[in-house]
């Protein structure tokens, strides 16, 4: 067991402008984010591009990111396949490059064959095998399936399944989670738009692709909530929820990068085919960010 408690940016992935891994910006800018009080990272996980990877890549990339991440923070690595023997042999390697634990995202691409009794078995197969604890990944953006509360609770019975990362955003989804499942399994929040009502029902935290560019404002509601200063806490989750939306939900990964690469960081490219952020939306990222963050 491992305390998931805090907030984690999912670091995205460096890449030059031929699209090889550019690791020593990704390590700048872990460094730079080490800075705030943060309870660590995520490693290739949705911002990460690592659906974009070569296997060898992703190993690269762990290792690269243990190097700067200090052993005080968590480093949270993705290592979700398609097969289950995909994601047991990536989870080994996440471990031996000193994870602290997987994130685990469940395979989709066979969806209509993704019943309960076929995820439990994947995930409980992985955790049987894994060195380090496991965290359930509920991605439905991504993968087209959202797991329900009784799916995830049927693989939290497993000793070493420690936690959730729930991106979809059904808070009464996670409050019936909170309320069943056994002590000490954490949820953590997948979106900085609802992490104050995420904390209500009872997340311990978040991994939140803001977090990459407005760490202390994510800290800070956080800290907000759990001193009881709720109207604070509130307004300061509501001032960034447009911001969020446009790094998350309407323009994604590019946005990220973009909104990096404005603050003085090392944004770059994504990998192809996703396109670069357009000139308009890059003029309305640079507004809002002067608005929201200053």
């Amino acid at each position: 067991m491992i305390d998931l408690k805090g907030i984690y940016p999912p670091i995205p992935t460096s890449f030059d402008d031929s699209g090889e891994l550019a690791l020593d910006r990704m390590k700048q800018n872990l460094l730079h984010l080490c800075q705030f009080d943060l309870a660590g990272f995520l490693v290739l996980g949705s911002n990460g591009e690592t659906v974009m990877l070569s296997h060898d890549e992703k190993i690269r990339v762990y290792e690269a990111a243990r190097q700067v991440i200090p052993n005080r923070m968590l480093m949270l690595a993705g290592t979700g396949g398609q097969s289950t023997r995909e994601t047991i042999e990536l989870t080994k390697a996440a471990a031996g490059s000193g994870a602290d634990a997987a994130l685990i995202l469940n395979p989709f691409y066979y969806k209509g064959l993704m019943t309960k009794e076929a995820l439990v078995r994947h995930y409980h197969l992985v955790a049987d095998q894994a060195a380090i604890p496991v965290v359930i990944y509920n991605m439905p953006a991504n993968t087209g399936i959202d797991m329900s509360a009784d799916t995830i609770l049927a693989m939290s019975g497993h000793p070493n399944i420690i936690g959730l990362k729930d991106s979809g955003g059904n808070l009464a989804k996670m409050g019936e989670i909170v309320g069943k499942v056994k002590p000490g399994f954490q949820i953590l929040a997948g979106s900085a738009g609802f992490l104050f009502p995420a904390l209500a029902v009872g997340a311990v935290g978040g991994i939140l692709a803001l977090a990459n560019i407005a760490p202390q404002q994510c800290i800070d509601i956080r800290n907000l909530f759990l001193s009881g200063a709720m109207e604070s806490a509130r307004n300061l989750q509501n001032s960034l929820i447009e911001l969020n939306a446009m790094v998350t939900r309407e323009h994604g990964v590019p946005a990220l990068k973009a909104a990096m690469d404005m603050l003085s960081m090392y944004g770059g490219p994504c990998r192809n085919p996703i396109l670069p952020l357009s000139e308009p939306n890059t003029h309305a990222l640079s507004s809002l960010l002067t608005s929201s963050l200053t």
